[in-house]
């Protein structure tokens, strides 16, 4: 029997990778919630990671392109990641090169909810920043989601 849990914690995690990319620590809590014991859990996860099924780096690339696609900035987004499992210098290595993208973005993300024309009244400034931080933009990217719209 120990061998079919083995092959079935495997399998399960194989069917996960096949639906969308998983990070190691999404694989280990989705497989221990179905029940499979921790030695074969690692020993799946193990195993995928080793045949490049899994990979957490293919994860955080195609995480971070999904979700600045959705609009979210770079502090949302490590959040979310961290929400994953997904701590440490890989996280920061990941956005880096997207850097010069999120003013960029903030700005698209501002005009396409308040219109080109960035909100003059202090009302409406505000409530366009505090939506920009809520989707996770800093404040210098804020700042150059409303310079950017004056030039």
């Amino acid at each position: 029997m120990r061998g079919k849990e083995r092959a079935t914690a495997h399998t399960k995690a194989v069917e996960l990778l096949a639906r969308r990319e998983h990070s190691q620590g999404e694989l280990r809590a989705k497989l221990r919630g179905r029940g499979y014991t921790s030695g074969d859990v690692e020993e799946a996860v193990t195993e995928l990671a080793d045949q490049g099924l899994q990979s957490d780096d293919r994860f955080l690339e195609s995480f971070v392109a999904a979700r600045a696609a959705r609009g979210h900035g770079p502090l949302k987004i490590a959040a979310e990641l961290r929400a994953r499992g997904v701590v440490g210098e890989r996280v920061q290595e990941v956005l880096e090169p997207h850097a010069e993208r999120w003013n960029e973005l903030a700005r698209t993300v501002r005009e396409k909810r308040f219109g080109v024309d960035a909100p003059q009244d202090p009302k409406g400034r505000i409530s366009a920043m505090r939506f920009l931080a809520q989707r996770g933009f800093d404040g210098d990217q804020i700042r150059a989601a409303f310079s950017a719209s004056a030039e």
